[in-house]
């Protein structure tokens, strides 16, 4: 019973707006450490940043 109740709150707390933030903050992290590179770090920042907000923008 408790694993099913547990298995239950899981589910409850990876929809919507948690899900895309548990896929949108790594995406957000690895652009910071790629933008510390010179020469193309900013680019390949700028382009990571732009799809982490796309994933955050799809509505679940």
């Amino acid at each position: 019973m408790l694993r099913l109740l547990a298995l239950m709150v899981s589910i409850l707390m990876l929809q919507g707006c948690v899900l895309t933030k548990v896929v949108s903050v790594p995406m957000r992290v690895t652009g910071a450490v790629v933008s510390i590179v010179p020469g193309f770090g900013n680019t390949v920042h700028d382009a990571i940043d732009g799809a982490a907000t796309v994933v955050d923008e799809v509505p679940l």
